[in-house]
């Protein structure tokens, strides 16, 4: 199942997660996407720390901006439109409760989507993430309930980057920030990345053919096999 819920707040797309992995683990619905994209948010993870926040509140709270303390793994990161959100609610199944391959199989779908581009992305040594050039064009942050997945993956297509420069992302000095848009010179529609990318997480994910819409809540993803 899929459900686009378009630009909203974090808070609301949270809580739909949260929703959607109880259900999940109850049996009541089949695993599910949710995409989204955010009203400009800062979101703090587990293992961050506000001092990776370079700008004081007051400056934020002028500009309607939050700073939302979150159950995912890492540090600090920046959400906002023209950035697209994939929340995976999966049943992990005792045969692949891995949560290390579960992301790197998320940086798989990432890194499928950017080589539509001729781009070259890849990974970091020691680092979650996607990066092309030296520059992190994807985060990764992941939250398990019961072995059902929430939280997910941020996809830099046309945010932007101003509100990078904020922050240490992921908590990482030194680091450039870069968006599919920066990369390639080209106007991407957010519609025209959900498809695709939507395509290329039915392959790395071995899922049946996943149906798209917007909004809506359509189709159903059927695992093939065991991964």
């Amino acid at each position: 199942m899929i459900i686009d819920l378009g630009l909203t707040d974090y808070e609301e797309c949270y809580r739909t997660q949260r929703e959607m992995a109880a259900r999940r683990k109850l049996g009541e619905i089949e695993d599910t996407l949710i995409l989204a994209e955010h009203n400009n948010v800062f979101t703090v993870g587990r293992m961050g720390a506000r001092k990776n926040l370079l700008v004081d509140s007051d400056y934020l709270h002028e500009r309607g901006i939050k700073v939302l303390n979150v159950d995912r793994g890492g540090d600090i990161t920046f959400h906002g439109p023209g950035q697209l959100l994939i929340y995976p609610i999966i049943e992990l199944k005792e045969k692949w409760r891995d949560l290390h391959k579960y992301m790197r199989l998320l940086e798989d779908v990432a890194i499928k989507y950017l080589e539509r581009y001729s781009l070259q992305p890849g990974r970091m040594p020691g680092l979650t993430g996607v990066w092309v050039s030296g520059k992190k064009v994807v985060s990764i942050g992941i939250g398990v309930t019961n072995w059902v997945t929430y939280h997910g993956l941020s996809v830099n297509i046309k945010p932007d980057l101003g509100f990078f420069d904020m922050i240490y992302p992921c908590g990482l000095r030194g680091v450039k920030m870069a968006s599919l848009e920066s990369l390639t010179g080209k106007d991407i529609s957010m519609e025209e990345a959900k498809i695709d990318i939507l395509s290329d997480f039915e392959k790395v994910f071995n899922y049946g053919k996943i149906y798209f819409s917007s909004p809506a809540y359509i189709g159903g993803m059927t695992r093939k096999g065991e991964i």
